[in-house]
């Protein structure tokens, strides 16, 4: 009775307005468009703006839109591609259901396949249907039968090159950052502001869905500049009923998801990007909590920013960080990695592997690129490889998002072999073309894009071996270390108390840069945190071999008992 008194009001209001513009009402439920009407338009249009085109009256096109007001800005384009058009008023449900009613298999085609198929991992045909991994890995397990402790050796070395390269580079890229002068908020501008969208997907967030509302509600931006698109899948009724008990403000609109062949957050996104109007789109997440001022701050910086400026990374933080160990330590490593490593990596004019939320980008740069790869899933740091690859610049910005820490052991190890797989497969994607690559990035580019993605891979998958010349100060005899002469003994001790010292050193000097307050005696307890990741890398190795594209989703709200402060 809810939705049928609804449905009254909505016909009611909309007869309002058609005598109002002096136009006609068009009743989609009962006739739907014709699909090669849409066609003409192009879909994505369609949604972008509002409108379908319904059926021909004579040699005149109704256009059925929901916002009479842009009809006028619009007419030249509909006449271009329809001919003589006229304006008709229906619902912006009425509108989205028509379009996905004829063109839904196209516009979920469509979010799968953006992005070009060079920089795409679409085609990955999983580790045990690919020649060259089964070769690699046939190469690689012959060596270990014939020549053990050559192999043995040869994978300590390049644990042992990475590992330094990896220290170096964060050492730099620390420097960097603190040689930086303090970050001021920009100027106000005196151009018109623009209209902002950002997008949320959801999946499975029952209990956080409200919260969402409530926390967006407080972005301190005009809202008839403010486009807040909540993107659901078809099949998730449990949110889809979430949402429609919550009261959504008329700058928030749910966009639902058609089915698809993958279930990843890009492939939301990129069909959310469709429906979205504003000339930045960004991106958070379901748990999120930003600062009110942040929308101001974004739009002032791109506005006193050149075009290459194509994208703004906020910083991450939680506001639960003292729930347990595990949340004082991922909270440490996201305030040295958000506040001194991402922020230094920007300023050498490297390559920055963005976060998955408070993104920001110019709207017309995502269409260039095609948006996010939707089976990529890190498609966070894929996209900033893209924009990198293409000439773009990301730059951080000194805004904050708070969020919640996954601080439990196996959530947390299931969402970092998610991140370590995407790794591993962007890796490899943009390996595909190396001279291509090291063209586009540039040398320095290009090396300091072997070192965090090639790097970190082998960090992670390699880190048993170093850990267990631990265990020589006990009495354990090593297989590798009567091999190893002496200099080679003291660079690696050398090369792992260097490791040790910057670890440390971030942590402790990004965490001063936050608000928590926590003893910097949690940092020295990195060391245990660490060789999680080791778990998870084994375990996004085995996916990435038989499930490339599954998406192991994180559960939200869990620790959530403050309401998104701050």
């Amino acid at each position: 009775m809810c939705c049928a008194r609804g449905l009254v009001v909505e016909r009611d209001l909309l007869g309002v307005d058609a005598r109002n513009w002096g136009i006609r009402l068009v009743d989609l439920d009962a006739a739907l468009p014709d699909p090669r009407l849409i066609d003409a338009v192009g879909v994505q249009d369609c949604l972008r703006h509002g409108l379908v085109p319904w059926q021909k009256a004579g040699d005149v096109t109704i256009v059925a839109t929901s916002r009479p007001g842009d009809f006028r800005r619009l007419r030249p384009m509909l006449e271009a591609r329809l001919g003589p058009v006229a304006a008709g008023l229906a619902s912006q449900r009425a509108i989205l259901s028509a379009i996905h009613a004829r063109r839904g298999d196209l516009l979920a085609r469509a979010a799968e396949n953006r992005v070009a198929a060079a920089e795409s991992c679409r085609n990955w045909p999983g580790l045990h249907r690919s020649r060259l991994a089964m070769a690699l890995l046939a190469v690689a397990l012959a060596a270990l039968l014939i020549a053990p402790l050559a192999t043995g050796l040869a994978a300590l070395a390049f644990a042992v090159v990475s590992l330094a390269c990896i220290v170096l580079l964060k050492l730099a890229a620390t420097i960097a950052a603190l040689r930086a002068p303090p970050l001021s908020p920009d100027p106000a501008s005196d151009a018109i502001p623009p209209v902002v969208s950002v997008i949320v997907a959801l999946y499975r967030e029952a209990d956080i869905a409200p919260r969402l509302v409530r926390r967006l509600a407080r972005l301190d931006y005009p809202a008839e500049l403010l486009d807040v698109i909540l993107a659901v899948e078809a099949e998730d009724r449990v949110t889809l009923d979430a949402l429609a008990s919550a009261e959504l403000p008329p700058w928030m609109r749910v966009v639902v998801v058609p089915e698809g062949q993958v279930k990843t957050k890009p492939r939301a996104l990129n069909h959310a990007l469709d429906h979205a109007r504003g000339a930045i789109v960004g991106v958070y997440d379901a748990e999120d909590a930003p600062d009110h001022d942040q929308l101001q701050r974004v739009v002032a910086r791109f506005q006193r920013s050149g075009p290459e400026v194509a994208c703004l990374q906020g910083m991450l933080d939680y506001y639960n960080p003292r729930t347990n160990w595990l949340s004082r330590c991922f909270t440490i490593e996201y305030a040295g990695w958000f506040r001194l490593v991402l922020p230094g990596l920007a300023r050498l004019g490297l390559v920055v592997p963005l976060g998955g939320t408070t993104l920001f980008f110019r709207r017309d740069v995502l269409d260039q690129l095609g948006a996010w790869d939707a089976h990529n899933v890190t498609e966070d740091a894929d996209l900033g490889i893209r924009l990198a690859r293409h000439g773009y610049r990301t730059e951080l910005i000194d805004t904050v998002t708070q969020e919640e820490a996954n601080c439990r052991a196996l959530p947390w190890i299931k969402q970092r072999s998610r991140w370590i797989k995407g790794y591993i497969m962007t890796w490899a994607v943009h390996m595909r073309q190396p001279v291509l690559l090291w063209r586009q990035l540039g040398w320095k580019g290009f090396l300091g894009f072997q070192v965090l993605f090639l790097g970190t891979i082998a960090q992670f998958l390699l880190a048993p071996l170093l850990w267990s010349f631990l265990l020589l100060p006990f009495g354990f005899v090593h297989p590798l270390h009567a091999a190893l002469p002496g200099p080679a003994l003291w660079t690696m001790a050398a090369v792992f108390f260097l490791s040790e010292v910057a670890n440390i050193s971030i942590g402790a000097l990004g965490l001063r840069r936050t608000r928590h307050g926590l003893s910097l005696l949690w940092v020295l307890t990195l060391k245990v945190y660490y060789p999680l990741a080791s778990l998870a890398a084994y375990k996004g190795l085995m996916e990435l071999a038989t499930r490339p594209f599954y998406w192991d989703k994180t559960t939200h709200g869990v620790f959530d008992h403050t309401e998104g402060k701050g």
